[in-house]
């Protein structure tokens, strides 16, 4: 069983900053990604970074302000999130998708339902 554990969340004004983390137990073998569930709507999908790091994804409302970055020693992901606005505010997860081929290395998921694992969420809100 993978263990996913976010932080970073917290309470900023509009147009802060903020950097989410998500360790993993297990990692280098994982392509990683990070969703969102606002109060009263879906979970949809952020931003998806390959098993490699090679290759990212972003949804079009963040595009240009979070990035999305890995670090294989440190068994970490991470969520820069910039110019931040109070839409953002939202529960923030992190998701594990196992890399079921070698040849999967380039590849991410923006599908929520192809991940195997999911963090426990880290609120961030965003006030106008």
């Amino acid at each position: 069983q993978v263990q996913l554990v976010e932080s970073g969340g917290g309470l900023v004004q509009a147009g802060d900053s903020l950097r989410l983390s998500c360790v993993s137990s297990a990692f280098s073998s994982y392509a990683m990604g990070w969703f969102r569930q606002a109060p009263g709507k879906e979970r949809e999908f952020v931003a998806a970074i390959s098993r490699s790091g090679g290759t990212t994804r972003y949804a079009d409302s963040v595009k240009g302000r979070f990035t999305i970055s890995r670090d294989n020693a440190k068994n970490t992901v991470y969520l820069q999130m910039n110019s931040l606005k109070p839409e953002d505010t939202a529960v923030y997860s992190c998701g594990a998708r196992y890399s079921r081929s070698p040849f999967d290395n380039t590849v991410c998921y923006t599908g929520e339902s192809v991940y195997d694992y999911w963090g426990q969420g880290t609120q961030v809100t965003v006030s106008s």
